[in-house]
């Protein structure tokens, strides 16, 4: 028996749901924030928010990808039917139990939320061992790293401790993970649409500065894990800042604006380094820039426009159509890159930080409407044969 397309292929569910969760979550963050809503007495509102825009929104979103991935990676069969829905069932177990954690057991609670991320690793690892692909058994352990910042938070929690390293470190594994992959996919897909419109020059290949840019920018986000504050640590990040910053100018970005659906792939990781620089600046000189710059330069800019980057090219790319955005697509990206321009300077805004906060809010959720709405027909319909 034939899966319906929405169970086909990970991305399709994925990537669906992931940015339904993205539409729910954030308004109900910003009623809580209004003093309209109590999201989580056990947790805190502020850390349900993170939680969730990291667990809920950017984990569902991985899974999509890495299973979209791992059959050219391994030449495998790809993840579908009742092992999906079941991928797809432990995420929601795990979103239901988060928004009803005053009413659930605190250990319930946990369990239910860690389900997703361990049924992934396992069956990723297994998929990648079967088809001894170990090239890429690095990104799953970013991914570990991933799972275990989650469990890092739950036991944070149950034994009351703030868990707010445990959130730096789901976003620093996530800026690991696009400093990799997003550092492979971005000048790959430049150099192919660069080459077919025959042009003289390329993005530059990976070679030793890629690796250094690479290591330097991971050790610099652990730096930012656990010890933001540290002067070390800001010297490590505006190194990481200059390297990504030189990195991805040799990718020649600026040659790619005729097609949005690549250009946005630089702008998306161009926050990347901005954030180094961003941490560099806040620990040198507090008063001008305050910390949590650095956290949303790195969540709303370089995760959140990098997912939705992947997620329009994906769906087009893998289900029959035209890789070229649409008026639609590129009224997401300029909505995705408002709602990060809004969320950086509202900290910096004074009086008008709440307005600049709903605002980027509008502009975060008006995004994922419009992918909800214009990609959601394309990933529940079979694949489009021209």
């Amino acid at each position: 028996m034939n899966s319906p397309p929405l169970f086909q292929h990970a991305f399709r569910a994925c990537f669906l749901f992931a940015a339904v969760w993205a539409v729910a979550a954030v308004p109900l963050w910003l009623l809580s924030y209004s003093g309209f809503l109590n999201l989580s007495a056990i947790y805190g509102d502020v850390n349900w928010h993170a939680h969730e825009m990291v667990f809920g929104y950017a984990a569902l979103v991985i899974c999509g990808f890495l299973f979209t991935a791992i059959p050219n990676w391994t030449g495998r069969l790809p993840v579908k039917g009742l092992p999906l829905l079941a991928l797809m069932l432990f995420w929601a177990a795990g979103r239901a139990a988060m928004l009803l954690a005053d009413k659930l057991p605190s250990g319930a609670v946990a369990v239910l939320d860690l389900l997703f991320l361990v049924a992934v690793l396992i069956v990723a690892f297994r998929e990648i061992i079967a088809g001894k692909n170990w090239r890429n058994l690095r990104v799953l352990a970013i991914i570990t790293w991933l799972m275990l910042a989650n469990l890092w938070f739950h036991i944070a929690t149950l034994t009351s401790q703030p868990p707010a390293m445990s959130l730096r470190a789901a976003v620093g594994a996530l800026i690991a993970l696009i400093i990799l992959v997003g550092g492979r996919l971005t000048p790959s897909f430049t150099r192919n649409w660069l080459v077919k419109r025959g042009a003289a020059n390329l993005p530059a290949p990976f070679g030793y500065f890629d690796a250094l840019a690479i290591a330097t920018g991971t050790i610099g986000a652990i730096a930012w894990v656990f010890a933001p504050d540290s002067r070390i640590s800001a010297l490590v990040a505006g190194f990481a800042a200059i390297l990504l910053s030189s990195r991805l100018l040799r990718w020649r970005g600026w040659a790619t604006w005729p097609e949005p659906l690549l250009l946005v792939l630089h702008l998306g990781y161009a926050f990347i380094p901005l954030g180094f620089a961003c941490m560099a600046v806040s620990v040198l000189r507090p008063d001008l820039l305050p910390a949590t710059v650095v956290t949303h330069t790195w969540t709303v800019g370089a995760i959140g426009t990098m997912t939705l980057a992947v997620m329009t090219r994906a769906s087009l790319g893998h289900t029959g159509h035209a890789l070229t955005a649409s008026r639609a697509t590129v009224a997401i990206y300029l909505a995705i890159m408002l709602a990060a321009a809004l969320r950086i300077a509202a900290p910096l805004a004074g009086g008008l930080t709440l307005p600049l906060l709903v605002l980027s809010g509008l502009a975060w959720t008006s995004a994922f409407v419009g992918f909800v709405a214009a990609y959601g027909p394309i990933l529940t319909a079979p694949r489009w044969e021209p």
